[in-house]
């Protein structure tokens, strides 16, 4: 198994942001695998857009890595209370390229977020607005870090126990998934 590719996505686009640590970390707990971290900075969908140029380049890269990854990790943010519109945006550009990368694809959602609850609206929505795909999306552990800036060390490590275990337990599935679709 240790030829497998694992697929990160990342609802923020910071550099250093604490979800793109929460992928990192999830990585460590799937290996052995070769991690891909995917790029979603893409224009807004705009069908106009789409109408004059096509499917931007690097929404047909995503749509590739997602069909070729063996198993992904979907970090979440939350921004206002839901999803952010950079990870939306990355689905609704996704779902216009031809056939369907995500289905029955193992899919794990996490997410670290400043307030209490770790981001947990944002990875219902998410979850949600995965659904029209049909990807095998794991149900649990359901993995939230909150008040994430103060959850990592200072080699960008996750320091909260629990959430490490949670993380470790939703790797564990998301494997399991993958040998089954084997």
């Amino acid at each position: 198994m240790s030829d497998l590719t694992l697929l990160g996505i990342s609802g923020s686009l910071r550099k250093a942001s604490t979800n793109r640590l929460l992928l990192r970390e999830a990585a460590r707990h799937f290996d052995p695998a070769q991690y891909i971290e995917a790029d979603i900075n893409f224009p807004l969908f705009d069908q106009d857009l789409e109408n004059a140029e096509g499917i931007p380049a690097k929404v047909k890269t995503l749509a590739d890595q997602i069909a070729q990854a063996d198993a992904i990790v979907v970090a979440s943010p939350e921004y206002n209370k839901g999803i952010t519109g950079v990870l939306k945006n990355a689905f609704d550009w996704v779902s216009r390229v031809e056939g369907n990368p995500w289905r029955d694809k193992p899919v794990a959602l996490v997410s670290a977020a400043a307030g209490r609850a770790g981001g947990e609206r944002s990875q219902s929505m998410a979850r949600l607005a995965l659904n029209p795909f049909r990807p095998h999306v794991i149900p649990g552990p359901e993995v939230f870090v909150a008040q994430t800036s103060k959850q990592w060390d200072d080699d960008g490590r996750l320091t909260d126990e629990f959430a490490t275990k949670l993380l470790k337990e939703l790797m564990e599935e998301l494997h399991a998934a993958v040998k089954l679709r084997a």
